[in-house]
């Protein structure tokens, strides 16, 4: 008992640091109402480049708070023309909800896997599988656009997989635990999976809106 609660000693750490992460990047959004529309690719460009530096970093498990209050400042910027745009096309009252729903979903699924007795890790392959094919067409959608009825389906297959990062990621934590050098990278990993399950969402509540 001792030895369960000791592995998940540090989980309350990488939920405060998870929400310091949110806020910073709720900032950035207001910030990016103040940027430069010529910037905004550059600014998606240094993204991904620090996404991708992240992913080599993770396999020494060592993330810095700065680097991650960093990459959520530049991600809260660079979701600002995602916000807007859905904002000025559906309305700020859809995407509030639509934010409440991300929350909720998130806040469930998060329960979920910290109390069941389950191992969820064998998600790990699958999962990562559906995201590269999600980013496979993503790049196709960029040079060829999917029409709005194929976007659909894209984005509630993207928030299927988030939600399922969401569950492997909380079920991992409880059944493997995490050291205190890991808390940056853990609180990464649970913003990414908000952030991209609110913009799935965002992209559903679009959709369905403009078939009305």
């Amino acid at each position: 008992m001792y030895a369960h609660s000791a592995r998940n000693e540090h989980m309350p750490a990488v939920l405060k640091t998870f929400a310091l992460s949110l806020a910073i990047a709720f900032v950035g959004t207001l910030a990016g109402n103040y940027i430069p529309t010529s910037l905004f690719l550059p600014l998606s460009i240094l993204e991904i480049v620090l996404l991708i530096i992240a992913f080599f970093l993770r396999k020494g498990k060592s993330l810095s708070y700065s680097f991650l209050y960093t990459f959520t400042f530049i991600s809260g910027i660079t979701t600002y023309p995602i916000v807007a745009h859905y904002v000025s096309t559906i309305g700020a009252n859809l995407v509030l909800t639509a934010f409440g729903t991300t929350t909720v979903i998130f806040g469930g699924l998060a329960l979920y896997a910290t109390t069941t007795k389950r191992d969820l890790s064998f998600l790990g392959g699958m999962l990562m599988a559906a995201l590269l094919a999600l980013i496979a067409i993503s790049i196709f959608n960029i040079f060829w656009p999917l029409s709005s009825t194929a976007m659909l389906a894209y984005s509630f297959i993207g928030v299927l997989v988030f939600s399922g990062y969401v569950l492997f990621d909380f079920n991992r934590m409880k059944h493997y635990g995490i050291s205190a050098e890991e808390v940056p990278l853990m609180a990464l990993n649970l913003y990414l999976d908000f952030i991209n399950l609110f913009i799935n969402i965002l992209r559903i509540f679009g959709i369905l809106s403009n078939k009305d």
